[in-house]
C-alpha cells in the first residue's frame, strides 16, 4: 500500500511544487477516447517539468450564481477514472477533486475505497456545496469528519478562495479549521486580483504566529485568458477580476499575452509582499476553456511563472545562507 509521494516535497519549505490543472471529458465520450484525451494532454507536457497534476469535479454551480452561465454546463467523468488514467499516462500524483454535497456517508466511503484502489488516488481535495445556502445532507464538515474515520490515509488538501476572504474577512480562520480537519495543503482558485491573495496570506500568517502553528503550503492558480467571453466565465465562477485588468486584458493587441504578462505580474505582487510570512507556495497553472490558444497559453504560462518563482526562491535561499565575512576566511 503506497502512500502519497507529494508528502515529502510539500514538507519541504525551501521548494516549490508546480502542476496542471484540468477537468475530466465529458461523461458522453467514451472510455476508448478519454484515454486518447488523457494520452494527448501529457504528450502536450512532455517538455515542461512538473511536480503533477490536479483534476478537478466539475459541479454545476447554477445555484451560486443566477446570471446566464457563459459557458453551458456538462457533466463530466467521475474525477478519480479520469486521475487514474492520467497517473498512468504520466508517472506522477494526481490530486484529485472531490465534491461531497451530492452524497451520503456510505456513498463517500465507497468512493474512497475505490479511489484508493483501483483508481491509486492519494491525493484528495474535498469542496462542498457550491451555493452556501443550498441544502445538502452532506456537507463539507461531515465529509471531513468521515475521512478521518476512514482507515485509508488520504493526504488531503484544502481549497482557498480569497476573494470569500475580501469579503467576509475570516477565510484565514477557515484555512486553520480545515487544517484541524486534516488538510495538509490548499489550493487557491485562479488569482487575478493580487490584492485579495496577499491579505488573506497576511492574516493567515498572523493568526499562525499567534496560534503558534507552522502554515500549510498554498497552491497559487492562475489561468490565460484570450477572450473576453473568457473573462466574463471567470467572474460568473466568482473570481475577482479588477475593472482595470479587465480591460487592460480586452484592449490589448493580443489578450492572451497580455492576460500572461497580468498573472506573472500578480505573482510577483504576491511574492513580494509574502516572501517573509513563511508560508510554502507552489503553482497551479489551469486552462478553464478548452479554446486551443488558452490551452497552449497554459503551457507559456506555466514555463514563466514556474522560472519567477523559482529565481524568488533560489535569492531568498541566497539571503537565508550565512556567508561569513572576508576578513574571517582564512
Amino acid at each position: 500500500m503506497f502512500e502519497s509521494s507529494l508528502k515529502t516535497k510539500f514538507s519541504d519549505p525551501g521548494r516549490g511544487v508546480y502542476f496542471i490543472g484540468t477537468t475530466p471529458p465529458k461523461r458522453t465520450v467514451a472510455m476508448m477516447e478519454m484515454q486518447t484525451i488523457a494520452a494527448k494532454l501529457v504528450q502536450r507536457l512532455e517538455n515542461i517539468e512538473y511536480d503533477g497534476l490536479v483534476v478537478y469535479d466539475i459541479q454545476d454551480e447554477t445555484s451560486r450564481n443566477p446570471e446566464p452561465r457563459p459557458f453551458p454546463f456538462c457533466r463530466t467523468h467521475d474525477s478519480r477514472d479520469y486521475s487514474a488514467l492520467l497517473r498512468t499516462t504520466s508517472g506522477l500524483p494526481v490530486i484529485t477533486y472531490k465534491s461531497a454535497a451530492e452524497e451520503n456517508r456510505l456513498e463517500f466511503d465507497q468512493w474512497l475505497d475505490t479511489a484508493w484502489s483501483p483508481n491509486g488516488v492519494r491525493d484528495l481535495v474535498l469542496v462542498g456545496s457550491p451555493a452556501t445556502s443550498q441544502g445538502t445532507n452532506f456537507p463539507l464538515p461531515a465529509a471531513y469528519h468521515a475521512l478521518q474515520q476512514h482507515p485509508l490515509d488520504f493526504h488531503l488538501g484544502g481549497v482557498a478562495i480569497a476573494e470569500r476572504h475580501a469579503s467576509k474577512a475570516n477565510e484565514h480562520l477557515r484555512l486553520i479549521e480545515k487544517t484541524q480537519q486534516g488538510c495538509e495543503y490548499f489550493i487557491t482558485q485562479a488569482v487575478y486580483n493580487p490584492e485579495a491573495t496577499i491579505q488573506l496570506c497576511k492574516d493567515y500568517a498572523a493568526e499562525c504566529r499567534r496560534q503558534k502553528l507552522q502554515p500549510k503550503r498554498l497552491i497559487l492558480t492562475f489561468s490565460p485568458c484570450g477572450s473576453e467571453k473568457t473573462l466574463d466565465f471567470m467572474q460568473w465562477l466568482g473570481i475577482s477580476v479588477p475593472q482595470n485588468t479587465r480591460e487592460q486584458i480586452i484592449e490589448a493587441n493580443n489578450p492572451l499575452a497580455e492576460s500572461i504578462r497580468v498573472c506573472r505580474n500578480n505573482l510577483q505582487q504576491i511574492i513580494d509582499a509574502c516572501v517573509e510570512l513563511g508560508i510554502p507556495l507552489g503553482l497551479n497553472i489551469e486552462s478553464l476553456t478548452n479554446r486551443k490558444e488558452e490551452i497552449d497559453g497554459t503551457i507559456r504560462l506555466f514555463k514563466l511563472l514556474k522560472a519567477t518563482l523559482e529565481l524568488n526562491l533560489a535569492e531568498q535561499h541566497l539571503q537565508d545562507f550565512d556567508t561569513p565575512p572576508l576578513a574571517n576566511i582564512a
